[in-house]
């Protein structure tokens, strides 16, 4: 079965993830600690920094999760109703993302070269994420890489985000084709985790985020540098490809 698109995650796929996000989550955990410092260290290490490795570890809330799933780890006492509105915070977190996510954001080296060698090979291009769909759109749009994507989806596009296939089906459907015909690109477990239970056609590793080889390599049909790399890849063989599709 001939492949004939290719679903990107964004964070540490597109987008450098730490360089975009720390100071993003840094400020809103100031804000969740009401400007105690050792308390807002405290809580982006509960969500995965690495203050000594000035980075997210791989799999952590922040790293994999959604705003969700971070607002539930530093606002644990806050409830859906009138009185305790979580509903209230993952709007204001998702609001913060929209404008400072899009005004930080820096994109990975060769990723928009990248991109539109793969448009001129005729692949369709969309995005999964489990950051907000409003979020991932400002970022894209900032950046100028939105016009590459046919469809671009958060955690709240579907019933149920990544690692869950929803939003490989959703894709898969909107450019009317076949799962197997989608290839999934991601730096996370639960990318290619959803490439598995979605029935990619392809399970893409890139090691431009947060997971390194040993975390991507069980589930990956392939481990590339970054999403720069997979161009050549799929030129690569008779069997890779828009004529083809195989594991590496």
């Amino acid at each position: 079965m001939a492949l004939r698109a290719i679903l990107f995650d964004k964070d540490g796929t597109l987008i450098d993830f730490d360089r975009t996000w720390y100071p993003v989550m840094a400020m809103l955990a100031a804000e969740a600690a009401a400007g105690d410092q050792a308390r807002a260290a405290q809580l982006l290490d509960a969500g995965g920094y690495d203050a000594a490795a000035q980075r997210f570890r791989a799999g952590s809330v922040i790293a994999a999760g959604t705003i969700a799933e971070t607002v539930d780890l530093w606002y644990p006492d806050l409830a859906d109703d009138d009185a305790n509105p979580r509903q209230a915070m993952i709007d204001h977190f998702n609001r913060a993302c929209v404008t400072e996510g899009a005004a930080r954001a820096v994109a990975l080296p060769g990723v928009g070269g990248a991109l539109a060698d793969l448009r001129a090979a005729g692949y369709l291009l969309g995005v999964a994420t489990n950051d907000g769909a409003e979020s991932a759109i400002a970022t894209l749009r900032a950046l100028t890489l939105l016009d590459c994507f046919s469809l671009v989806q958060g955690y709240d596009s579907v019933p149920r985000p990544k690692p869950a296939a929803d939003q490989l089906h959703r894709f898969a459907a909107h450019v009317g084709c076949a799962p197997d015909t989608v290839a999934m690109v991601g730096d996370n477990v639960h990318d290619l985790e959803m490439a598995r239970s979605g029935g990619a056609g392809l399970a893409v590793g890139v090691l431009s985020g947060t997971s390194d080889r040993p975390d991507l390599a069980p589930l990956a049909d392939v481990v590339l540098g970054s999403v720069a790399d997979l161009p050549q890849y799929l030129r690569r063989g008779s069997t890779m490809g828009p004529q083809g599709r195989g594991r590496g």
